[in-house]
This record gives C-alpha cells, sequence and structure tokens, in this order.
C-alpha cells in the first residue's frame, strides 16, 4: 500500500512538471525522454542480476503490451494533451486511468472486486467527473489524456501480472525500448526543435523520479494488492498534481475542486480494506517475486532464516485453504 502512494505522489508531481516542458519540445521527443530517464534511473538494478532467456520467453506477451501501451504510446498521448489543456485539469484527467483498470482487470484478467471496492472506485470516478464538468468542456487535449489512461490501463494489468522479471527490470525494458524509439521518431520529425541541455536534463530528471522510481513503486505494489486496488491508491496521483499545479504553477482552485478531492480520499479510504475469504485452489507454481513467510503461501525455509523482505526463485505446491485474499499473483482464481 505504502508503494503505491508513493508512487502516486512522484507521478503526479510528474505531470505539471512535463507540462512546464510539453510548449517547447515535440510530443515524441519529450515522452522518449521521459522514458528514457526512467530507465536511467532503474538501470543499475535491473542489470545487476539479468534474467535468463526462457524467462523473457514465458513473459514476452506480457512484457510487450506494457511496452507497447505503457511505453510507448501512453506517454505520447499525454504530452500532447498537457500541450493543449491547463496542467491541473489534466492531473485530474488523469483519473480516468481509474476505471479503465479496474474494468479491464475485471473483465480480462477476472480479478474480484467486490461492492466495497466498486464503491471506492465510483467514489473517485465520481470525483474526477465533478472536475471535469464544473471545471469546463472535454477538448482534444482531454481526449488525448483520457486516451493514454486506457493505454496506461492495459499497461498496469499486465505489469502486475508479469512475474518473471523484477519491477525494475519491467521498467528499463519500457524505458530503453519505447523511449529510444519515440525519442528517435522525435528527432526525425521535429526538425525544428534545436534542444538545450536544460531541456533534456530536466525532462530526464522527470523521467526518473515520475516514471522509474513511480512505476517500480507501483509494479512492486500491484503485486501484492492486485491491479484494480493497486490503481485505486494510485488514483490519488491526479490530484497531488493539481495540488501542485495550485501552489506552484499558481493556477486558481474552486470550491468543487475541494469537495472532488474529498470524494476520492474517501474512495482510497475504502479500498484500502477490501480482501475477501473464501476457500479456494492454488495450483503448482514457480516464480520469482519479493515476499516474506509470514503469509499463508511462502513455507519453504532457508537457513538460516530470513525474517525480512526478500527476492528468489521459488515453488509453491498445490494447496486448498481458505483465508482473506486479494486478487495478487498468488489469487488470480475466478469467482
Amino acid at each position: 500500500m505504502i508503494r503505491c502512494l508513493l508512487a502516486a505522489v512522484l507521478f503526479g508531481v510528474s505531470a505539471p512538471a512535463a507540462s512546464v516542458l510539453a510548449g517547447d519540445v515535440p510530443a515524441l521527443a519529450l515522452a522518449g525522454l521521459l522514458y528514457l530517464g526512467a530507465a536511467l534511473a532503474v538501470a543499475p538494478a535491473a542489470l545487476r542480476h539479468p534474467r535468463p532467456v526462457q524467462d523473457l520467453r514465458r513473459g514476452g506477451w506480457l512484457l510487450m503490451l506494457a511496452i507497447v501501451f505503457g511505453g510507448a504510446i501512453g506517454p505520447v498521448l499525454l504530452v500532447l494533451g498537457l500541450e493543449r489543456v491547463p496542467a491541473s485539469s489534466a492531473s485530474l484527467l488523469l483519473n480516468c486511468e481509474l476505471p479503465a483498470t479496474a474494468v479491464l482487470a475485471w473483465l480480462v484478467f477476472h480479478e474480484h472486486l467486490g461492492r466495497r471496492f466498486v464503491t471506492a472506485t465510483a467514489l473517485v470516478i465520481g470525483a474526477g467527473v465533478l472536475l471535469v464538468w464544473s471545471g469546463g468542456t472535454f477538448e482534444l487535449g482531454g481526449l488525448f489524456i483520457v486516451a493514454a489512461c486506457v493505454a496506461w490501463a492495459v499497461d498496469n494489468s499486465a505489469t502486475a501480472r508479469i512475474d518473471q522479471l523484477s519491477p525494475g527490470q519491467i521498467t528499463f525494458a519500457k524505458g530503453a525500448v519505447a523511449g529510444s524509439a519515440n525519442l528517435a521518431l522525435g528527432l526525425a520529425l521535429g526538425s525544428a526543435w534545436h534542444p538545450t541541455t536544460g531541456q533534456v536534463l530536466a525532462a530526464l530528471a522527470v523521467g526518473a523520479f515520475g516514471y522509474g522510481l513511480s512505476i517500480t513503486l507501483w509494479v512492486k505494489g500491484a503485486r501484492d494488492l492486485g491491479a484494480a486496488r493497486g490503481q485505486v491508491i494510485f488514483a490519488t496521483a491526479p490530484f497531488v498534481g493539481a495540488l501542485v499545479s495550485w501552489t506552484v504553477l499558481g493556477e486558481s482552485v474552486a470550491v468543487y475542486q475541494l469537495v472532488a478531492v474529498a470524494l476520492a480520499a474517501v474512495g482510497v479510504a475504502l479500498s484500502l480494506d477490501t480482501a475477501h475469504g473464501h476457500r479456494h485452489h492454488h495450483d503448482p507454481l514457480e516464480h520469482e517475486h519479493e515476499h516474506r513467510h509470514d503469509d499463508d503461501h511462502h513455507d519453504h525455509r532457508h537457513d538460516p532464516p530470513v525474517l525480512v523482505n526478500h527476492t528468489h526463485r521459488h515453488r509453491h505446491d498445490a494447496l486448498d485453504h481458505e483465508h482473506a485474499h486479494v486478487p495478487d499473483l498468488h489469487h488470480g482464481h475466478r469467482h
């Protein structure tokens, strides 16, 4: 939970920060620099423990979805939107990522939502609707940002299920592949743009913190909570961005916006306790991810015992039991 919240703060700040650059740097080039910054930020950790080829093959199609939708399409659409709407409006429109992720997680990956979680989602959506329709009308820029949210919803649902690669390696792959491609296209098509050192360094810095560190934290949190629940907590990011836009960039704030923030806060609070319990079955499974041994699933032994979070490849035997759970890496069963 804490990881998803920290990811939300970092990503929320990145939207108004990127909006300052959006008017001067072509969309493709800026999107590329943002994700190259993300790749540079996680490169030391991602390259320290390379994965064998068979791991890449097993998670290949999910990783490709993450690269194409999350690393290539989403950032370009976001930058196109930031060029056309105020930073606070753009930040608040990012709430659309929540319902898109929840719907995909439910329809495609069969995550269990439950009434409490659906209520939490509805509150956050209601906050976004209040802000959008009270603050103005949808323009082309707003539609670009909504489309970016749909792209990131595909990315969210895919990355939450990749257990063959570490979060840092997933982020590095998205940043290095999609970031390089977007930057190359931006330089080829933006012949009138003459990049300055300040612009390049600023974009890389925004990408390193707002995308690199943020995405890594979100992937780790989503593996524990499930994509839909992780996204509800991450839905605080638009309001962080709006707050920065109001206080730092000097954009005006209205009463209805504060009401919307309160609605979203209640929705996020409701989502924090949405575990459900019933008897369920686990098939045999071998994978690698960060885990502890004080839960109901990791009973393998270490000598000496390990009492903190740690990562290594491990195996789960078939198991039938009953306990409270959320749709994490171990609970993808249907309801």
